[in-house]
């Protein structure tokens, strides 16, 4: 990435340099807990599971999906908000540890790399979610948070196209 925020070198890892900077927070003997998200039009209830989430280990780190698989899973016109930004505003959030993100459209394989204490995923998806087998293979825990309600992205954008 071009120049960045200092707040985000701080707290920005490379999908590439993953393993090394998960190793250096194990010898710490620091807990790990994951989640991720594509976290376009960053709102209060993403603030809301983001804290929930970094309640659950010493560490929080939140793995965006890139431009390219929010296209492929949502929507070709998505996200509204490129990466580079959505990494910036995450990153200046104080209780997120460290951003990263995948290519994938979903994070399993980001997961299995990480190997998180635990997981946190909205309710709405369930003790069976996509990421659950891998986070239990690779000894860790799901964290189910609920959804205030009203608050959902698409929720949010319906809201808005009313209003134009």
């Amino acid at each position: 990435m071009e120049s960045m925020p200092p707040w985000l070198q701080k707290k920005l890892v490379e999908p590439a340099h993953l393993e090394k900077k998960i190793c250096e927070l194990r010898n710490e003997n620091l807990t790990i807990a994951t989640l991720n998200g594509s976290f376009d039009l960053l709102h209060a209830g993403h603030l809301y599971i983001i804290h929930q989430a970094s309640l659950q280990a010493d560490c929080l780190w939140v793995a965006l999906n890139s431009d390219r698989s929010i296209q492929q899973y949502k929507n070709p016109l998505r996200p509204i908000i490129p990466l580079k930004y959505r990494l910036e505003m995450m990153a200046a959030l104080e209780f997120v540890d460290y951003v990263t993100w995948f290519e994938e459209t979903d994070p399993c394989a980001l997961l299995a790399r990480i190997r998180p204490d635990v997981h946190v995923n909205g309710i709405e998806y369930g003790e069976s979610c996509i990421e659950a087998e891998t986070v239990r293979q690779c000894g860790g825990r799901l964290h189910l948070v609920n959804r205030i309600p009203g608050l959902a992205t698409s929720t949010v954008i319906e809201k808005v196209k009313q209003c134009v």
